[in-house]
């Protein structure tokens, strides 16, 4: 994909679809999950290799893609934690902790990111 820009899609790993959120700007990158109780579906935090969870409220699944789309690694990280820096990773999945087993995601899996709205201005 070319120029990202935050907005909504979806996620397909084969037959299964799952909600997405986009975070692309900075604004939206810092923000994240933060001040959430939770997610339905996922979110991708795209050009980003590492992430947090200080300040959030609920453990999370973590998965780290690279610039194809395969997954590297998939992590929970409960909050106030600070993730490892992934050098291949150019993006990254967040969803609630359990989710990601549950979709079948796992290192080696390829993802399709389908952006369904038109891609919102940053605020």
């Amino acid at each position: 994909m070319g120029k990202w820009a935050d907005g909504t899609g979806t996620l397909a790993l084969g037959a299964v679809e799952i909600p997405l959120e986009v975070a692309a700007s900075y604004r939206a990158r810092r923000r994240g999950l933060l001040g959430r109780d939770g997610i339905a579906g996922a979110l991708l935090i795209t050009r980003t290799n590492s992430v947090h969870t200080f300040g959030m409220r609920f453990p999370i699944d973590v998965a780290y893609l690279d610039g194809s789309f395969t997954v590297r690694s998939v992590v929970t990280m409960r909050p106030g934690r600070l993730g490892m820096i992934r050098p291949r990773g150019r993006h990254v999945l967040e969803a609630e902790a359990g989710a990601m087993a549950g979709w079948g995601l796992e290192p080696g899996v390829r993802v399709r990111v389908d952006l369904t709205e038109a891609p919102t201005r940053a605020a």
